[in-house]
């Protein structure tokens, strides 16, 4: 399973919409321990990931729902455009 970085965003930012613990995103994601705690830092850092103490669990920000909703937007085009590759 060859997936890049922004795939990998968004399967974690999908897993977290509406909080989910380190293990299930573990388990959601197919990532490796050390993976996963790279992508939680670098999705914190970067506000599109949240971590609510009182339930031990991870959040989506607004703003990481805001890159979802891009993110399938682009997915769209670029199969519509891969769709459509050979007919011009």
């Amino acid at each position: 399973m060859n997936r890049n970085k922004y795939e990998i965003i968004a399967s974690i930012l999908e897993s977290a919409k509406t909080g989910i613990i380190k293990t299930k995103i573990m388990y959601n994601t197919f990532l490796s321990y050390e993976q996963m705690k790279d992508y939680l830092k670098y999705l914190q850092e970067h506000a599109l990931l949240i971590f609510e103490a009182k339930t031990q669990s991870y959040k989506t920000t607004k703003k990481g729902l805001e890159f979802l909703k891009l993110s399938r937007e682009l997915s769209q085009v670029m199969h519509f455009s891969n769709s459509n590759e050979f007919n011009n």
